[in-house]
């Protein structure tokens, strides 16, 4: 083989890498747009959602969709059956979760959030309950 023919080999591989470097700079630049325009969706979801948390804190509702969730509708079913009121564990029990201090404190945290969203009354530290329904 003589240099001629190495060289033109090269220039073959050279135009090669050329052109898959500049395809993938053209994704990379394409990728690079779509991350950008999703990040910034995130970031306006984030925002209405801190938004609309804030504006409606005070008017937080057994209507309000965290409310709606299977494990606040479990609480409130549970506590509808014992109007005297519960502690966080005997509510772990009685909805069959696993009575362990981690999910108690979880228990515990969403009780702690209904009771400041005036859905339950913590008349005792600890216990907690639905609020007496007024005439």
């Amino acid at each position: 083989m003589n240099i001629t023919t190495i060289l033109d080999l090269i220039a073959i591989r050279e135009a090669a890498a050329n052109q898959t470097a500049t395809g993938l700079r053209e994704q990379i630049t394409a990728l690079t747009a779509q991350l950008a325009q999703t990040d910034t969706e995130l970031a306006d979801l984030a925002t209405t959602r801190t938004t609309l948390q804030a504006l409606t804190a005070a008017e937080f509702t057994a209507e309000d969709p965290t409310i709606a969730s299977t494990p606040y509708q479990q609480i409130l079913a549970v506590l509808h059956a014992a109007p005297a009121g519960m502690r966080a564990k005997d509510i772990c029990l009685a909805v069959g979760v696993d009575p362990a201090p981690s999910h108690v404190e979880s228990a515990r945290a969403r009780l702690k959030r209904m009771v400041s969203r005036n859905i339950l009354t913590e008349n005792e530290p600890g216990v907690f309950a639905l609020p007496e329904k007024r005439t």
